[in-house]
């Protein structure tokens, strides 16, 4: 079992850039695939981006590829998500979560994923 938590949320204006992160304890971090959600006032939990425990394949939202990249460093139990040009649709609370022990698969949706942070804010102002 492991338990993420998130950091690296704050206040950023249009176009600037954030990195977040999300780090557990214990040495099986690194072998579970990790996701990124948000979610909006109002709005459903959304995915964002996701990485393989190997680190070697992601995945996407379609809308975000380009602005947004994932990475993880398992020599420090770290999943990163780079934001850039962000927009004001990007506020939202930022939640990171790992999947199934040595998924084979990279999940993307909400169900799939067994342990949640608590999340971190992002407000993106203009």
């Amino acid at each position: 079992q492991v338990q993420p938590v998130e950091s690296g949320g704050g206040l950023v204006q249009a176009g600037g850039s954030l990195r977040l992160s999300c780090a557990a304890s214990g040495r099986t971090f690194s072998n579970y695939p990790v996701g990124w959600f948000r979610q909006a006032p109002g709005k459903e939990r959304e995915f964002v981006a996701a990485v393989s425990w190997r680190g070697a394949t992601t995945r996407y939202e379609d809308s975000l590829k380009g602005r947004f990249t994932i990475s993880r460093d398992n020599a420090k139990n770290t999943v990163y998500l780079q934001m850039n040009n962000l927009k004001l649709e990007d506020t939202a609370v930022y939640y990171c979560a790992a999947g199934p022990l040595w998924s084979p698969v990279v999940p993307v949706t909400i169900k799939e994923y067994n342990y949640w942070g608590q999340g971190t804010q992002v407000t993106v102002s203009s």
